[in-house]
């Protein structure tokens, strides 16, 4: 990074003009609990021993220094602000004090924002600029760790959002816990990103592991954002992240063949099999060579044709992306916010399941509702998905489905390859296009397996019965979008 900016300088980064109020400081009572200070201007809290809990020489002085350099306080400024029309509790970190230590009364100053950010229903913006708990204060600054970390899931089951600005640096407890541990993390370009400090890192350790590029790769933060994009970026997602609804997602449009739009096989161009009736395949083979086809549309143009706009969350916080295989986030249909998972139509990896079920976990937290796209001959199955867990993290989606409280709604837009597909489907709200199929295996697998020649491959993708009209008949999807006469009676 090249300009560090201060607290206030952030805070006026992000936030409307002139709509910043800052809150009350909490005042330390000689108990050591802390209460709000009310309106008027702070004063050092009572019961303070000089130089602190453990008595270190010089740090009375040190803080004062601080205080005098920086204007502030504390290593925190809190407040209220408008992002982009919506309000938020804004929590920005001063390194210029102290190195945007924390210590017991920005613990204090914490915990009150977070309580405040609770009573009146308001998301959380942490702004972080930290080199971790502050060593004058010893064990009793490492354990507001816990109290932060207390705070922050307080607020996540109070069903708000909390989402971080990681700037430089963002290091030790302070990117443990405010920041690593928001439901989605921004960083700005080149910061200093990472568990361990400069100081506190192997000596050949690379610095460019350390950075807020190398988390994003990483799957720890979900994008590097520009200063000047900043704003923008952090009310967009405010305003996705606070539009709540239980109406289920209503399934898109089909793109495809048989339907009037797009190109591919099944147009009558001679590109692939005719259409039956209703634009949908004649055979299951018909429902496969359709379904992969290249000119079929994907998920990226399902999603642009759904969404007026959309951010993406990216990572599975366990050190895993899987950009190529699996697209997640939320955006905006028809003026409500919608969460989606959409498989791109090659074999999912398995930091691209756990990513989806942080996503689906995420919106249901936060009660809104969920789009899946279905496209995936299966899961990855070489022998590097298998070191990473393919088999826990496809596990795992089944759970965050199957847990989900918030409506879920599938469509099958392509290849749904066996389990590594079904993983991402709504029981009991799955629609199919009509260029799609789904199986329990692939035709040649399953052929195989039954040690039938290569001819017979074609005849056993038709008693799979992997037609979209078959999922219908065997009761697997409710409808295939596009085609009136093709939807299950559910009532």
């Amino acid at each position: 990074m090249t300009d560090r900016l201060t607290a206030r300088e952030i805070v006026a980064l992000v936030a409307d003009d002139a709509t910043f109020a800052e809150l009350p400081d909490p005042v330390r009572e000689p108990t050591g609990s802390a209460t709000s200070a009310g309106p008027t201007e702070p004063t050092e809290p009572t019961g303070s021993a000089p130089d602190g809990p453990l008595g270190w020489p010089g740090y009375d002085a040190a803080r004062a220094r601080a205080a005098e350099r920086t204007g502030e306080r504390e290593s925190v400024v809190c407040g209220t602000a408008l992002v982009e029309g919506v309000r938020a509790v804004l929590i920005a970190f001063e390194f210029g004090f102290l190195g945007g230590s924390l210590g017991e009364r920005t613990g204090d100053r914490l915990v009150s924002a977070y309580a405040h950010a609770r009573a009146h229903r308001l998301p959380v913006v942490p702004l972080v600029a930290t080199g971790g708990s502050r060593m004058q204060e010893g064990m009793l600054a490492l354990t507001q760790l816990q109290r932060v970390a207390r705070e922050s899931v307080l607020t996540r089951e109070a069903g708000l959002p909390q989402i971080a600005v990681v700037r430089d640096p963002t290091t030790g407890g302070g990117w443990a816990t405010l920041g690593a541990g928001a439901d989605v993390v921004l960083a700005l370009p080149g910061a200093q990103v990472g568990f361990a400090g400069s100081r506190a890192r192997p000596a050949d350790a690379d610095p460019a592991a350390y950075t807020a590029e190398a988390q994003a790769a990483a799957g720890a933060v979900d994008a590097v954002v520009p200063p000047e994009e900043l704003r923008g970026t952090l009310g967009r997602w405010l305003r996705l992240l606070t539009r709540p609804s239980t109406t289920p997602a209503a399934p898109p449009k089909p793109l495809g063949a048989g339907t009037g739009a797009g190109t591919g096989a099944g147009t009558g161009a001679g590109t692939g099999p005719a259409p039956g009736p209703a634009g949908l395949p004649a055979t299951g083979w018909d429902a496969v060579l359709r379904a992969r086809s290249p000119e079929r549309p994907r998920a990226r143009a399902y999603l642009d044709a759904y969404f007026t706009h959309r951010v993406a969350i990216d990572g599975d916080r366990c050190g895993g992306t899987d950009p190529q295989g699996m697209l997640c986030g939320f955006g905006d249909h028809e003026g409500r916010t919608v969460a989606y998972a959409a498989q791109t139509g090659t074999a999912t990896r398995p930091a691209g399941y756990r990513t989806a079920a942080r996503l689906i976990r995420l919106a249901d937290r936060l009660g809104i509702p969920v789009l899946t796209l279905v496209d995936t001959p299966g899961a990855a199955n070489d022998a590097e998905a298998e070191r990473q867990g393919a088999g826990a993290a496809i596990a795992d989606l089944f759970a965050a489905v199957a847990a989900a409280r918030t409506p879920v709604t599938t469509l099958v837009v392509g290849e749904g390859g066996s389990g590594g597909a079904l993983a991402l489907a709504a029981p009991g709200n799955t629609w199919a296009t009509p260029d799609s199929y789904f199986s329990v295996i692939a035709p040649e697998l399953a052929a195989a397996i039954l040690k039938r020649p290569p001819h017979e491959v074609e005849s056993t993708a038709d008693q799979l019965r992997v037609r979209p009209q078959d999922l219908v008949d065997l009761g697997v999807v409710r409808g295939v979008v596009g085609t009136r006469d093709r939807t299950r009676d559910d009532g």
